[in-house]
């Protein structure tokens, strides 16, 4: 669902759509945007990484449903977060970084970005 104003309602997972930003790496599928939030689903394979990227002026906030999620940042990209089940990691406006499942079998997080500006900006990488 795409508008500046939506009504009050239901977004079943067959209506979510892909038509959002796409790093190489992961699979995002957009189930609300408005012009300052999207929320939505990430996949990640098993032992997948994404590509570096950011998220412009947005914060980010990943719950993780089934599997692991793991996040390199910071400088160099050399700060590591990992996350299970049930965990929560934020994700400061404009953090070049990349997602990942460490794990053997595949991994769904939720996202919800509060912002303006473009959702996904893939970059080459972190400065060291």
């Amino acid at each position: 669902m795409t508008t500046k104003q939506l009504e009050t309602g239901v977004v079943k997972p067959r209506e979510r759509t892909r038509e959002t930003g796409q790093t190489p790496g992961m699979i995002r599928e957009q189930a609300i945007r408005t012009e300052r939030v999207w929320a939505g689903v990430a996949l990640n394979e098993a032992l997948a990484l994404s590509g570096w990227h950011h998220h412009g002026e947005h914060e980010s906030v990943i719950y993780v449903l089934t599997g692991r999620a793991r996040l390199e940042c910071g400088p160099g990209g050399k700060t590591v977060l990992e996350a299970g089940p049930g965990d929560f990691i934020y994700v400061a406006p404009g953090e070049i970084h990349r997602e990942g499942n460490p794990g053997v079998e595949p991994s769904q997080i939720v996202v919800v970005r509060a912002g303006e500006g473009e959702i996904v900006v893939n970059v080459a990488g972190p400065e060291s």
